[in-house]
């Protein structure tokens, strides 16, 4: 195999495995949110403050795999 074919293969697995956690940690943010606002309508403002505050958190995780998998595949590392 080339050095190209690894940097692909490399690149590739280091966007889908990044992508996992924060897809599982999305689903728990927003399933729990929407649970505890109906279980508290009162309290949904600083429910929704808190699951988007949560959800910037989680989506930059998958951000920084993205821009690692672009070093790698750019040959930048």
């Amino acid at each position: 195999m080339t050095d190209e074919g690894l940097r692909l293969i490399a690149a590739a697995l280091a966007v889908g495995l990044g992508a996992i956690g924060p897809g599982l940690g999305l689903g728990v943010i927003f399933g729990n949110a929407l649970t505890a606002i109906g279980r508290n309508p009162e309290a949904e403002a600083t429910i929704r403050v808190n699951m988007f505050l949560g959800f910037a958190l989680t989506e930059s995780t998958f951000i920084f795999a993205l821009v690692v998998s672009l070093l790698i595949l750019f040959n930048v590392v």
